[in-house]
């Protein structure tokens, strides 16, 4: 069972998750959403019963990955959600959050908000393949079944922030969460298109720098608002140094122009 925090209706569509969820469950990546209840706040969700939340460390395994990767491609496979609010959309609302909030940021920021606009046109000039996306690779949302330490299935949870969304992003911001060398991305890269091209390399590379400044400038917006147990600034400045660390690699140009 779930209860709505408050507040959370400011970047949660209630409505969309649910839509995303079900459609999810359909296509059997998904528990079923049993009952949804806007108006009171309440949503309950099939108990995965067997099923234990995966980690950082299960990560290190290739058939951990080589799962996430099966379900990203069963569900960006399905058919458009009801809204579409791709990344851009997404980081310019956090962005803008930020300033009315008094957000604090990299000494650096502008120069940031640069490279970010570089890779904004790059994917603008190149077209959006906008496919339903989950948008929140954090571990504990792939549920994993096991028996006697092999996968026999996995699951894919928490729709909060579905939407029609880039592809290659769905990717991008994975494979920086779970902090992936190149040659380890570019095996799960191959794996969810088939192949391997230059211009899907550098489509899902700087989708993965987006990704960074997305979620780096949620979290300097977020510290503003939470008073909970955890360093959001501390987080988000981290989410920033990585979006820099990209920008800052000789290929950034080459990849932009790859698109």
């Amino acid at each position: 069972m779930k209860v709505y925090g408050i507040g959370s209706e400011n970047f949660v569509n209630r409505d969309l998750s649910i839509e995303a969820a079900r459609q999810a469950h359909d296509l059997g990546i998904a528990p079923n959403v049993l009952h949804y209840d806007k108006e009171t706040g309440l949503e309950v969700v099939e108990f995965l019963t067997g099923y234990r939340a995966s980690t950082n460390a299960d990560f290190s395994r290739m058939d951990f990955l080589e799962s996430v990767i099966d379900l990203y491609a069963a569900f960006n496979g399905g058919k458009q959600l009801s809204k579409t609010k791709d990344v851009f959309e997404m980081t310019d609302e956090h962005i803008e959050q930020g300033d009315e909030l008094g957000a604090i940021r990299p000494a650096e920021f502008e120069w940031l908000l640069k490279q970010y606009g570089k890779a904004k046109q790059a994917f603008v000039a190149s077209g959006l393949d906008l496919v339903p996306c989950h948008n929140d690779p954090m571990p504990g949302n792939f549920m994993v079944q096991l028996d006697a330490d092999e996968i026999t299935d996995m699951k894919l949870i928490d729709y909060e922030f579905a939407s029609n969304n880039e592809r290659a992003y769905e990717l991008g911001v994975f494979l920086g969460e779970v902090f992936l060398d190149e040659a380890t991305s570019l095996n799960l890269i191959e794996r969810y298109y088939g192949e391997i091209r230059a211009e899907v390399v550098a489509r899902v590379t700087v989708a993965r720098a987006v990704a960074d400044m997305k979620w780096g400038s949620w979290a300097v917006q977020q510290r503003q608002l939470s008073d909970w147990d955890f360093d959001y600034q501390k987080y988000g400045i981290w989410k920033y140094a990585r979006a820099r660390m990209l920008f800052n690699d000789p290929r950034w140009d080459n990849w932009l122009r790859m698109m």
